[in-house]
């Protein structure tokens, strides 16, 4: 009987423990901002999003054909449907401000259960849903 038994090698585990270092810093750089959105006067700088979005960007390559390809996935459409969301509600501050607000709110959620639901998804070493 031939049992086929499916091993890491060191470099690809070294590969894979790298990806998720990155990962873990990823989501808690996403966290950090989106929190910040939810929570009155605790803003957190634009640029923690914007570092978190090029790390993603550039390593995405690494993790190609790996489980963690879809949390590289995952962190980067999350931030750029945010961004389009938040660039298109613009005009709602512009003529009203409440509904702008809440417009924002809801994003930010969004965005939040997003970053949370991936987070615990890499903790468990499972990957995120693919779109079509």
């Amino acid at each position: 009987m031939n049992d086929v038994v499916n091993v890491m090698s060191p470099l690809d585990a070294e590969r894979e423990g790298s990806l998720r270092t990155i990962g873990h810093v990823s989501y808690a750089l996403h966290a950090i901002v989106a929190i910040g959105a939810v929570l009155p006067g605790v803003q957190a700088s634009i640029l923690l999003l914007l570092v978190a979005f090029i790390i993603d960007l550039v390593k995405r390559d690494e993790a190609r054909g790996s489980w963690q390809e879809s949390h590289f996935q995952w962190r980067i459409r999350s931030v750029l449907w945010a961004g389009i969301l938040y660039v298109v509600t613009i005009p709602l501050w512009l003529l009203f401000i409440i509904p702008g607000w809440i417009a924002w709110v809801l994003i930010s959620l969004w965005f939040l259960y997003r970053v949370i639901r991936g987070w615990l998804a890499l903790s468990e070493r499972r990957a995120m849903p693919m779109p079509l």
